[in-house]
Parts: C-alpha cells; structure tokens; sequence
C-alpha cells in the first residue's frame, strides 16, 4: 500500500482545523497526522512528526506563522508549507515565498482550489492564489536577459512551449491537459522535460523566464 502523505494543520481556529481535516482525510492520499494552535506548537508538531506538508495559518497567538515559517523551514526542511491565511496582502506573500513557503492560499479558497494547492505543492511546484497572482507578477517585469535564453526556448518543441507557457499563467496539470487535449500525465512529461531544457527549477523561476521573454504578460 502506498503510504499516504503526512500533513499537520497549524491555525489557532478549532473549527476551521476540524473542517480541514475532514475535508483531506477524505482523500486517499492524504492524512491529517497532528494539529497545532500557535507557531510553537507548529514548531515542537513539526519535530515531532517530520510531516511531508505543513498547512500554516499566519496569524495566530504568540509566535504567529510568519514569524515560525523561516524557523520551520530550517528544523524540517523536507516538508512543504502551505500558507492558508485571510491576508490578500501582496506584502505578506513575498514575505511568506521569501522566508521558505511553497504556496500561499486564502482561506476563502473553495475546496477544490485547496486541495489543488495541496498537490502542486507537494509535487515540488510553488502555488499562488490567482487573484494574487498579478501581484507577485508586477515583482518581475521584463528586464534585460541573458541573450541566449532565446535559443533555449527555441530547442523546445511546439508542445513543450505550450505546456510551459500555460504552466506559467497558473494554470495546473489537469487544466492544460482539458484545454490542450491531453492527459495529465503527458502534460506533466512535457513540463518536466521544457524544464529541464530550460535549466529550470520550480514554477517561481519559470514564470520569471516567461516574463523576461514576453511570453506572459503581468496584465
């Protein structure tokens, strides 16, 4: 049996916490191993633990969830942070994906989005709400590039570029395969290997080679 992915829920809301965990223990691949009420708790969960994903409210009691991200990134570097906060303020997600966050989701996200989070982050991916995405765009406008990255695009194939480039607009895995007409797993074997074409590391890094190159627009 494949063992399910280990995740602890850090917000100071008990009401909020048990909706969570029943909203992701509902999936199969997914398991709720711990709660925490403050970043502390967060923090000794953590240790404890070793969960592969830590969903982190930012504002709680004592040490908040911005104040323990760059502390829990450090002592658990193997798991990711999912931000799931009421803050649509642009200042708090570069802060938050500056101190070691993969994501940032508000916490008026529907259940689907949520969980959509949830996987692109533990796939290695950085995942931003879509009405912030703008914001953190306007952070990297087009500047002058290293002349050859061109030409990496250019070893690219007609669907490695398309793949990539709707990647970069924030689109996930499964949105590219329906507009593309693909499955999923093609989709991914495209992304991976422009990716790796392009000397890519992340979804971060690849939205910066689009903008650099006019391919996305921060409109």
């Amino acid at each position: 049996m494949t063992p399910k992915t280990r995740i602890i829920l850090a917000d100071d809301h008990a009401v909020l916490r048990s909706g969570l965990r029943l909203l992701l223990n509902s999936q199969a691949d997914l398991e709720v191993v711990g709660e925490a009420a403050s970043g502390l708790e967060a923090l000794a969960l953590a240790e404890q633990t070793r969960p592969d994903l830590i969903l982190l409210d930012l504002s709680m009691p004592g040490l908040g969830g911005m104040d323990a991200l760059p502390a829990l990134h450090r002592s658990s570097p193997a798991s990711r942070i999912l931000i799931l906060t009421m803050h649509d303020d642009p200042q708090y997600l570069r802060q938050a994906l500056k101190s070691g966050a993969a994501g940032y989701v508000l916490k008026k996200a529907a259940d689907v989005e949520l969980l959509s989070a949830v996987r692109a982050v533990l796939r290695g991916e950085v995942y931003v709400h879509p009405s912030m995405t703008r914001d953190l765009l306007e952070d990297l406008l087009p500047q002058p590039g290293n002349t050859s990255e061109p030409d990496l695009w250019n070893t690219l194939s007609e669907r490695e570029q398309e793949v990539l480039r709707q990647a970069a607009l924030g689109y996930t895995g499964s949105e590219i395969a329906e507009k593309l007409n693909l499955s999923v797993k093609t989709v991914e074997t495209y992304r991976a290997r422009g990716m790796e074409k392009l000397g890519l590391a992340n979804r971060a890094a690849l939205v910066r080679f689009a903008l650099r190159k006019g391919l996305i627009s921060a409109e």
